[in-house]
């Protein structure tokens, strides 16, 4: 790659190139300064830099790009001389940016531009490429930026200019079935992709924010499989609740904050019990996976079909599991509870921090504690930690080539659970019915012999598979 000189650097005549931002090139130190159809050519301070903007150009604008380096402090000033504008002007481009293509027919144009169409595709292979869980479309007051979270964390992908925003998101909005013209109410949407060889099912959800639409993308795996066996789970943990959800009825609840792994564990259990002895009927909301042999019901409050409603209904076709996707209310839980109790395996989560909390929140919610130690079998307790890289130990770096390619530079590379399982115990269960809080149901089940999800992290610390700040992370609530 050549080096310019500040001279010809400086001397050098440059256009605008239409399309992007002055926000844009000073935050990355690059200049445009010729392209034909199909070619560009950009000055760089940083040579780090260069697969981040061929890919954006090449996504966004369909040109291959070649690289000159320039030093920092003229190539910003360049980019000022060539792009700046005051500031009152760029407000009012970014006020028609977002008022452009009110009408569906000119959304559903901008939305089938060809550089849009490769963009979008661009991003969902780059996000399935990466094990991205979710893609987040922001828009800001000058900018659009776009970010993957991955294995738990968000990761800045691209910054583009906000008069790609309409276009980016009626795009999004087209493949999800979403009324392209609606930008005032939120929205949610589903659709199938097939991206290279995977097979990929998308939840999009949209809401209206101050600078625009906010955009976010689940993205769920068909060929996912679920084992017990592959989650985390130390060998005693594992055997443990293997025999509880082999039991012919009663409770038990995986708790644990949004994006814990709870829906994974879940659909290990079901895979372990889905034979053609068993009756299985899951309700959910939505049904986040597909699994062959389930009856799987996904709830839709519109037409009255919630879990009590939909439960109801459940317990009258002669299952032998049901799984209920979350226990939310009284009602809910009494439905589960005499079911459970006559005769039916139930297996639901609860937003809790810890396993002795499950017990404090049912009561919280209206459940008498007798039907809670009556019916209630386990209580298991999860998170998702990072798992350090196997190819950088966790440095984030190669001696050879710098950043390390497998976890991007970030020192971990895929996730696995901690865990804790609180098993109800006769003693435990005597306590339950007499109401008594968390804390007294925790030291029980410490005397018992539970071990704490924090001293399930700490061994798998020892073990090197993670590190004690990222137990710190996912624990700091316990």
């Amino acid at each position: 790659m050549e080096a310019k000189d500040e001279e010809e650097v400086r001397d050098r005549e440059v256009v605008q190139f239409p399309g992007i931002s002055a926000d844009y090139l000073i935050n990355s130190v690059c200049l445009p300064v010729s392209w034909t159809d199909d070619a560009m050519e950009l000055f760089v301070s940083e040579p780090y830099t260069l697969g981040k903007m061929s890919y954006f150009i090449k996504s966004l604008y369909g040109r291959k790009v070649s690289f000159s380096l320039a030093r920092r402090s003229i190539l910003e000033r360049k980019i000022h001389t060539v792009y700046e504008k005051p500031v009152d002007e760029k407000v009012n481009e970014s006020s028609q940016f977002l008022q452009s293509g009110d009408s569906e027919e000119a959304l559903r144009n901008l939305a089938s531009e060809a550089a849009i169409v490769r963009l979008v595709n661009e991003l969902f292979t780059r996000a399935i490429e990466s094990g991205a869980s979710d893609i987040h479309i922001e828009p800001e007051e000058t900018r659009l930026i776009v970010r993957f979270r991955i294995d738990g964390v968000l990761h800045l992908i691209l910054t583009t200019p906000l008069s790609q925003y309409p276009a980016i998101v009626s795009r999004i909005k087209l493949i999800g079935g979403l009324n392209i013209a609606e930008r005032r109410l939120p929205q949610d949407g589903r659709t199938n992709l097939k991206l290279g060889r995977y097979d990929v099912d998308v939840r999009i959800s949209t809401i209206p924010t101050m600078n625009g639409e906010s955009v976010v993308l689940r993205l769920l795996r068909k060929d996912t499989s679920y084992d017990l066996k592959n989650i985390g789970m130390n060998d005693n943990i594992r055997g443990e609740f293997e025999k509880l959800i082999s039991l012919p009825y009663g409770i038990i609840l995986v708790v644990g904050p949004t994006g814990s792994g709870k829906t994974t564990t879940l659909y290990g259990a079901m895979s372990m019990l889905n034979t053609m002895e068993r009756k299985i009927i899951t309700i959910e909301d939505p049904v986040e996976y597909k699994m062959s042999g389930l009856s799987q019901m996904q709830v839709n409050p519109k037409i009255g079909l919630d879990f009590a409603s939909g439960l109801r209904h459940i317990v009258r076709q002669d299952p032998d599991v049901i799984l209920v996707g979350e226990i939310r209310d009284k009602e809910t839980a009494e439905i589960a509870i005499h079911a459970s109790l006559t005769g039916h395996l139930v297996l639901s989560t609860l937003h809790t921090n810890d396993a002795a909390g499950a017990i404090s929140r049912l009561i919280d919610i209206g459940v008498e504690g007798f039907l809670i130690s009556s019916s209630l079998k386990a209580v298991i307790s999860q998170r998702l930690i990072r798992k350090i890289c196997v190819k950088c130990h966790g440095k984030g770096t190669e001696h050879e080539t710098g950043k390390c390619k497998v976890c991007s530079g970030t020192g971990f590379k895929g996730r696995t659970g901690i865990y804790e399982l609180l098993s109800i115990s006769d003693e435990i269960a005597s306590a339950i019915s007499k109401s008594s809080d968390s804390s007294t149901v925790f030291n029980l089940a410490r005397k018992q012999g539970m071990k704490t999800i924090i001293e399930d992290g700490n061994e798998k610390v020892a073990a090197g598979i993670t590190t004690e700040s990222e137990i710190a992370r996912v624990t700091i609530n316990v």
